[in-house]
């Protein structure tokens, strides 16, 4: 690992201490002027997790990716240079989008509309009479969005020109990143669910342990026991706007369920590892992503918001080797299974949440010693709203 550790661990009481206590404003749940606001300044401005170059392999190879918070549409193209660049799925003759193709391999992208075309590094290439446009085909090229990566994660980011680049945003956390399976993947498994709830109320949800005992009281019972009966984390960690936790580790786990030890022990088949790692990975990266290295899983969890109260969830869970055989298949879907089963029991109650804060009741909510993580993330997003709000009326 890193010689330093990545976050600043610290204990529940001096993480209070670091940052408040006391009510936080419950409008940011659920007010849509300030929604358009998070829109600009925390996920415009932001580098965003939309991927891995383990899905363009060669040049020509693409993906789309529609994000609503950008209201864009996104080729991802590793070129002929073996670079993978990020375009708007935009002819920049009137507009019109180049493909509704998820994914596939083509040496050019033709406008069906007016068949401009252009080459994977974005360069139009051939237009009908074109010269009479009055135009350089150099002016013309496909509109870029900033494309970084790290362990082979691919981050977008929409600003005209970052304030930070990808390595800079995640700090030291890009070096752990590094150290982890996910450079080394070549396959992965996905699955997807939009939920009625803001953002952050949906973040929060995976930022706490306190509803464990309640919602998860089958599926979470490992992780509790009788000096921590609601498996509260041991430390919390911070990184500019990143966070982490260090979870509790039961001395005396109870027996687990029969399928869900079964889950484990063909997840940690299928993920090509002979033995349980030392520690595990938790990081929460700004504003909504999530990097969980367990003994059976390395997965990453990625938030997006589509308006003030829906988003959308995209689980992978990363293998660095191929399912060649039938046993290892099954092993990866039974353990995709088990986690997606874990999530369903939370969309009950994070819809409830939006529904309840969503009718304006509240006008505070309340974060306890343990919730930390929700509050770090609130003050993150409140900082950058507010700057983009001063920076207007400037």
């Amino acid at each position: 690992m890193a010689d330093r550790p990545a976050l600043e661990m610290l204990l529940p009481e001096e993480a209070a201490k670091r940052l408040g206590s006391g009510p936080v404003d419950a409008g940011p749940y659920h007010d849509p002027a300030w929604f358009e606001d998070e829109r600009e300044a925390v996920f415009r401005r932001s580098w965003i997790h939309v991927g891995h170059a383990c899905e363009v392999p060669e040049p020509g190879c693409f993906i789309r990716r529609e994000l609503e918070y950008a209201r864009a549409s996104l080729l991802i193209v590793r070129g002929k240079d073996g670079a993978i660049r990020a375009f708007h799925n935009v002819c920049t003759h009137r507009g019109t989008q180049l493909t509704q193709e998820a994914q596939g391999k083509r040496s050019t992208f033709s406008c069906r509309y007016h068949m401009w075309t252009f080459g994977a590094d974005g360069a139009l290439l051939s237009a009908p009479d074109f010269e009479r446009f009055g135009l350089e085909k150099s002016a013309c090229g496909l509109k870029q969005v900033h494309l970084e990566a790290c362990a082979g994660l691919l981050f977008v980011n929409f600003a005209k020109q970052p304030d930070q680049s990808l390595r800079e945003f995640l700090g030291d956390i890009a070096d752990e990143l590094e150290l982890l399976p996910l450079s080394r993947t070549v396959e992965f498994d996905e699955y997807t669910f939009e939920i009625d709830a803001n953002w952050k109320i949906y973040v929060d949800n995976f930022q706490e342990n306190y509803h464990l005992r309640f919602i998860h009281p089958n599926t979470g019972a490992a992780a509790a026991g009788p000096e921590n009966p609601l498996a509260y984390p041991t430390h919390y960690g911070f990184s500019g706007p990143h966070r982490g936790q260090t979870l509790w580790r039961n001395p005396s786990p109870p027996q687990l369920p029969p399928t869900l030890r079964m889950a484990m022990e063909r997840g940690l088949k299928a993920a090509g590892r002979d033995g349980f790692p030392p520690r595990k990975t938790d990081f929460k990266l700004f504003p909504a992503m999530f990097v969980l290295g367990l003994a059976s899983h390395m997965f990453t969890h990625t938030v997006y918001p589509i308006s003030v109260n829906r988003t959308r969830g995209v689980i992978r869970f990363y293998w660095p080797n191929r399912a060649t055989d039938a046993s290892t298949r099954f092993a990866r879907e039974f353990s995709v299974a088990s986690v997606r089963d874990v999530h369903a029991e939370d969309r009950g109650v994070i819809e409830a949440g939006q529904g309840g804060l969503g009718a304006g009741v509240l006008d505070v909510i309340h974060f306890q010693d343990h919730e930390m993580l929700c509050r770090h993330l609130n003050e993150q997003v409140r900082l950058r709203v507010e700057a983009l709000r001063a920076e207007r009326n400037a």
